[in-house]
């Protein structure tokens, strides 16, 4: 055994290749935080009241960015070294980034977005496909993965943070400046961690390879379920991302510091289910923890609804923190054992594909969500708008719960010669 799988360490961090891509990831993920608090000011420094639609239409390229290109790297994972797929994306992120300051038309920002969003779209599959073969002990995978999902909920508590302390002493450009050393940071801790190369695919043709993680989730069961799930995410998660300043100023009529306490209300239920589920998955199956949290998720969105039709009440404030905390402990028990299922559910080769398609299918389903969340409140309101995401998350839910069967089956993908094992 090499030792930079570090199964003779005692802690996950001990092992020096994992703790330098951890750290690379968490510098990523705070940079992407802060360029999306500085781009939202560069918008509106651009596009003053017309800010929200550049913003959301940004935000349209970010997703279709996702949905197309992350097949494109799962398909040629294997024909490039993943260290060089990494560094490549972070000092490709930290060129757009430092040119963003200096843009004075919009149509640059979507320029830039657009290939800014390219490279996180290279970058993200790729270091989730390299997790597994560098932690192959299901239970430091599963540790991983947590310390994954508690930090994408801590950059989403504190980068607005950081920005605003930040933004008291400098003008919102420096935020640019700030994220363009971080991503370069990310790169050289990525240089300085040894990292297991892809195992190359047996697939041949271009299309084959491009199709081939997308047909991995079609065949498989437990896959579609998972696809399913990540339908039910979106459509709780769109009420949170969307929706939450308008609900809070607008409905509620309170303050821009009760946005960030009821996002981080969302945070926090995602970092106390992150913090906990390592334990938890040691005894108790994914399919009955991720269905657990779908079913978290529809208690969430469902709450927000019933809250919508109140047109006044003291109470609303509160039950919106504990709805929006229960939506928070929900995706974070959907979203941190994907990983473990998706390393089930193909052999080494095949892992990038089948990485990059989740990537891919999961923010197909916010492309979805994102436009009823957006468009359909602004023009209908809150109610109806939420009962459409209400009714998506729980399509999902009940389409995961009869999708992922309760017993192991093999699934045939029809790429290949041999059937995929599934646990349940």
């Amino acid at each position: 055994m090499s030792p930079s799988h570090g199964l003779s360490r005692n802690t996950l961090f001990g092992d020096r290749n994992y703790r330098h891509l951890f750290g690379a990831q968490v510098i990523a993920l705070f940079g992407t935080g802060l360029t999306t608090v500085a781009l939202g000011l560069l918008a509106y420094d651009l596009a003053g009241a017309g800010a929200g639609a550049v913003l959301g239409t940004a935000l349209a390229i970010k997703m279709v960015a996702y949905v197309v290109l992350a097949p494109v790297v799962g398909a040629v994972a294997d024909r490039i070294p993943r260290r060089a797929w990494l560094v490549g994306s972070d000092a490709v992120r930290a060129s757009v980034v430092l040119a963003l300051p200096f843009v004075t038309e919009i149509w640059q920002v979507y320029v830039l977005i657009a290939v800014l969003q390219s490279a996180s779209a290279a970058f993200t599959p790729t270091f989730q496909a390299v997790l597994p073969d560098l932690l192959p002990d299901e239970s430091r995978y599963t540790r991983a993965l947590s310390a994954s999902q508690l930090a994408s909920s801590m950059e989403t508590l504190l980068s607005p943070v950081l920005a605003a302390v930040a933004l008291s002493v400098l003008s919102f450009h420096w935020l640019f400046v700030g994220t363009s050393a971080g991503f370069v940071v990310s790169a050289v801790l990525v240089l300085t961690a040894r990292l297991p190369r892809a195992r190359p695919s047996t697939r041949t043709g271009l299309r084959e390879r491009l199709a081939a993680g997308t047909r991995i989730f079609l065949a498989t069961p437990r896959l579609r379920g998972v696809l399913a799930l990540n339908l039910a995410v979106a459509g709780a998660g769109a009420v949170v991302v969307v929706n939450t300043v308008n609900y809070v100023r607008d409905a509620l009529g309170r303050s821009e510091a009760d946005v960030a306490w009821l996002l981080g209300a969302h945070g926090v239920g995602t970092m106390l289910v992150a913090l906990t589920l390592p334990r938890v998955l040691d005894r108790v199956p994914e399919r009955q923890v991720m269905l657990t949290g779908a079913a978290a998720l529809c208690a969430g969105v469902c709450s927000a609804v019933a809250l919508s039709t109140a047109q006044t009440g003291e109470w609303r404030w509160p039950v919106a923190v504990v709805a929006w905390m229960v939506s928070g402990s929900g995706a974070g028990l959907v979203l941190t054992p994907i990983g473990r299922v998706l390393r089930r559910c193909a052999d080494e080769a095949d892992r990038p594909a089948l990485f990059a398609a989740q990537f891919s299918l999961s923010h197909a389903c916010w492309l979805v969500s994102y436009p009823v969340a957006g468009w359909l409140v602004t023009a209908a309101g809150f109610t109806t708008g939420w009962l459409v995401l209400a009714l998506l998350t729980l399509a999902g839910a009940v389409a995961a719960t009869r999708l992922w069967p309760r017993h192991d089956l093999v699934a045939h993908d029809p790429g290949t010669e041999k059937g995929i094992a599934l646990g349940s």
